[in-house]
C-alpha cells in the first residue's frame, strides 16, 4: 500500500478505444478537468501507444497507465511505455505481483471477498470492484467492512454522477468511469461537459 496514496475520492478516467491522435486533446480536457488516473483498456488497437502519447503532456502527479490487462506480457507492454496503473478486469495473482514487482500500480478486478483477499495477497494496492452493477452499495458497504483498514475500493460499471454518493457513503473510496464520460471520437465538448460533472459531484462529496 505504500506505494499508492490516491488524492481523496480519485476519479479513474477509463478511455476505451482511444486513439494515438485523440490522445492529446483528450488528456488535455481531463487533466484541466482535474482527473489524474487514466487507463486506456489494452484490447483496442493503438492503446499503448495511447498511453505513450498521454504520458508527454501529464502532469507530474498523474498516474497513467492501462485496463484489461490480462497477461505479465501486457504489464511489461505498459511498463515499457513509461505506464504505471495496471487495472484488470479480474483477479489474476500472477499480473499483480508482476505488476507490484515493478513499482505500478496494481488495481485487479473482484466481485466477492475471496477475490479481494487473494488480490491483496499477491500484492493488489487497491480493488476494482466489477461490475458495479452486481456490487450495490449495500454490498460495498459489507466488502468494507471485512478488509484490512485503508484497503482503496473503486465500484467500476455503471457510475454516474447520480450514484456516487450512495458508493462513497457505503465505504467506496474512488470510482473508475468509462462509458458515461468517453466514447471514441466524443466531441470535445460532450467530455468537458462530463468531466466536469463528474468533478463537481467529486468537489460537493468532499465538501460534506
Amino acid at each position: 500500500m505504500d506505494l499508492f496514496n490516491p488524492s481523496p475520492c480519485p476519479l479513474v478516467a477509463i478511455l476505451r478505444g482511444l486513439t494515438p491522435a485523440e490522445a492529446p486533446k483528450v488528456g488535455q480536457i481531463l487533466f484541466e478537468a482535474g482527473f489524474r488516473m487514466l487507463e486506456v483498456p489494452l484490447n483496442r488497437p493503438g492503446a499503448i501507444d495511447a498511453i505513450h502519447t498521454l504520458l508527454r503532456n501529464a502532469p507530474d502527479d498523474a498516474l497513467v497507465g492501462a485496463g484489461t490487462v490480462l497477461t505479465v506480457q501486457d504489464v511489461d507492454a505498459v511498463k515499457e511505455a513509461g505506464g504505471r496503473l495496471i487495472v484488470s478486469p479480474h483477479c489474476a495473482s500472477d499480473v499483480i505481483s508482476h505488476a507490484a514487482k515493478h513499482g505500478m500500480i496494481a488495481l485487479p478486478g473482484v466481485a466477492t471477498p475471496t477475490e479481494g483477499f487473494q488480490a491483496l495477497a499477491a500484492g493488489a494496492h487497491g480493488l476494482k470492484l466489477f461490475p458495479a452493477e452486481m456490487i450495490p452499495p449495500a454490498a460495498v458497504k459489507a466488502i468494507r467492512s471485512i478488509m484490512p483498514v485503508g484497503t482503496p475500493l473503486f465500484p467500476v460499471g455503471g457510475i454516474q454522477p447520480h450514484n456516487m454518493a450512495a458508493y462513497v457513503a457505503a465505504g467506496a473510496t474512488g470510482f473508475g468511469i468509462g462509458g458515461s464520460l468517453y466514447q471514441p471520437r466524443i466531441d470535445e465538448t460532450a467530455l468537458k461537459r462530463a468531466a466536469e460533472a463528474f468533478m463537481t459531484v467529486r468537489r460537493n462529496l468532499l465538501e460534506e
